[in-house]
């Protein structure tokens, strides 16, 4: 990929389309998620995100073990892992307030969280404690626990994906291999989940490391017959998006999901394999400046992620009550342009209070 100063603008871009993805793949009623990755791919957003963090962290791990120590970049993705139990809190918090907020003016959506807010009238002090040992994750932040372990696992991936990436890679197909057997050992309260079972899904963050610190995709299509990949890569997401719009007469099982099914690894390798070529052509950075907001987005990642959770649950709930739940598609889009449009103003506004907050950090440094 090509940097831009210090950052990889199709980094952000991706990241930033795919945080929109996830905003309105979350709205029932939405118009825009029709034509999203899972309506047309066995896998969704949630492969790209995940991924996408792998591939995100070993660069800025890389980068500040350069420009500083390598215990300096340990250290730092310890507090990241901090930074993200603490977004999954206010996540969590937030998934409640909001459905607490609907509740009083009497909106009935299928995807509050009123169960675990039923449970919090109940029991609170035994809701607050299974939300702090992830025994219970309210709608939409189940996504940031496992970011959070995987964040703290950070600085003993790094250097085996530097120094020995099969041996990284062979064991995490062998965790991920069992991921489904390791589920009921995770901590859980009754009738909670993981809807993410780390042990799977570590799969998908550390290919995004290797993919960053280990030159495979070059390799790869240079070779005198990589265009083969391309071409079986092809052949893959064809066949997907088929039995997606042809051959599906029922949603599959969301343990599918949950345990990162085979399935959807190999459709979002090929995916990931199509998007790469599209970077190495030229086609993403040209997107990427064109469509420079997107990657705005991007660059606030974890900001943009707790921000578009309340989003979509604020607007999900209202469409619901507004169209019954049946699909209206003046509705539906008007939803997606106000979900969308919030994500937008969110990443934009908090932006001058970056670089406020940034110069203070130098003078006062520099003081």
């Amino acid at each position: 990929m090509q940097a831009s100063k210090t950052r990889l603008i199709e980094l952000d871009f991706f990241r930033g389309l795919v945080l929109l993805f996830i905003v309105v793949d979350h709205i029932g009623g939405s118009i825009v998620s029709r034509a999203t990755l899972h309506a047309y791919a066995l896998c969704d957003a949630a492969e790209v995100f995940v991924f996408l963090g792998g591939f995100a962290t070993a660069t800025a791990y890389a980068s500040l073990a350069r420009k500083q120590t390598e215990a300096d970049a340990r250290n730092r993705f310890f507090k990241r892992s901090l930074e993200l139990y603490r977004a999954f809190l206010i996540t969590a918090v937030l998934m409640l307030v909001v459905s607490a907020v609907m509740s009083a003016f009497s909106i009935d959506a299928p995807n509050m969280a009123t169960t675990d807010l039923d449970d919090m009238m109940d029991t609170p002090t035994s809701v607050m404690r299974d939300i702090l040992l992830f025994r219970r994750q309210p709608y939409l932040a189940s996504v940031l626990p496992m970011y959070a372990f995987f964040a703290f696992a950070v600085p003993a991936v790094l250097p085996l994906a530097r120094s020995k990436p099969w041996w990284l890679l062979a064991g995490s197909l062998a965790v991920w291999s069992i991921a489904p057997w390791m589920l009921p050992h995770l901590p859980v309260a009754e009738d909670a989940q993981w809807d993410f079972n780390p042990f799977a899904w570590q799969l998908m963050f550390v290919l995004g490391v290797i993919a960053q610190t280990q030159p495979v995709y070059q390799r790869a299509s240079a070779h005198r017959y990589g265009w083969l990949l391309t071409a079986l890569a092809c052949a893959i997401v064809a066949a997907a998006a088929w039995f997606k719009l042809f051959g599906e007469v029922a949603p599959l099982d969301s343990s599918l999901k949950q345990n990162l099914s085979w399935m959807r690894a190999v459709n979002f390798l090929a995916i990931a394999w199509l998007a790469a070529n599209m970077v190495r052509l030229g086609w993403a950075s040209a997107l990427a400046r064109r469509l420079p907001w997107i990657g705005l987005v991007g660059r606030k990642g974890l900001l943009c992620f707790v921000a578009g959770t309340v989003i979509s649950l604020v607007v999900d709930s209202l469409l619901y009550t507004a169209t019954g739940g049946y699909l209206n598609v003046p509705l539906g889009l008007a939803a997606d342009a106000v979900a969308i449009g919030s994500l937008i103003a969110v990443a934009k506004a908090s932006a001058p209070v970056t670089r406020m907050l940034t110069l203070r950090l130098r003078g006062s440094r520099a003081a």
